[in-house]
């Protein structure tokens, strides 16, 4: 029998070889099947109300309240959020959010984005509008999420009537 050398590497042997393949093949089974049974269900984006957080004499600042459930068994990450408002047929701004968010599973979340406006352009009746008790609204916009399905884009839209929490309480 020759001694083996420092460094010399010894073969594998067959049944050696074919334990690892056996093994490499069922970790990657376990992990199809583990994705396979993943599937994305987009998240139910309701508005809750308006905030009104400023008021001046060029426009003024108000927070939508979001209710975000994610049906999901696992956790959404949005990297992004887009949203358009309109309140009683005039558009009243547009907003971006785009820090991140994590929503999650099965779950409800609270996001709040915040919207600047300005007088100009909004017709005369604007300022009359943030007297009311509430608000008919729409809203449309995107949200970018990342999943462990990849990154999925959601359509927002909604529209209904909305509480208007006043500036002075």
């Amino acid at each position: 029998m020759t001694p083996r050398r420092h460094g010399a590497r010894r073969l594998a042997s067959p049944t050696r070889a074919l334990e690892r393949g056996v093994l490499a093949s069922c970790v990657v089974l376990w992990a199809c099947a583990t994705l396979g049974r993943l599937s994305f269900t987009e998240p139910d984006v309701t508005l809750q109300e308006i905030d009104v957080t400023g008021i001046g004499l060029t426009g003024g600042t108000f927070d939508l309240v979001f209710d975000v459930w994610n049906p999901n068994d696992y956790r959404l990450r949005s990297t992004r959020l887009e949203v358009g408002v309109d309140l009683e047929g005039t558009h009243f701004g547009d907003a971006l959010l785009d820090r991140p968010l994590d929503l999650s599973p099965t779950n409800h979340s609270r996001v709040v984005v915040p919207v600047r406006f300005a007088w100009a352009g909004l017709g005369a009746g604007a300022k009359a509008l943030l007297t009311r008790q509430a608000l008919g609204y729409a809203v449309t916009g995107r949200v970018f999420l990342d999943t462990p399905l990849g990154t999925k884009t959601v359509g927002l839209t909604g529209k209904g009537n909305v509480p208007l929490m006043k500036l002075l309480k």
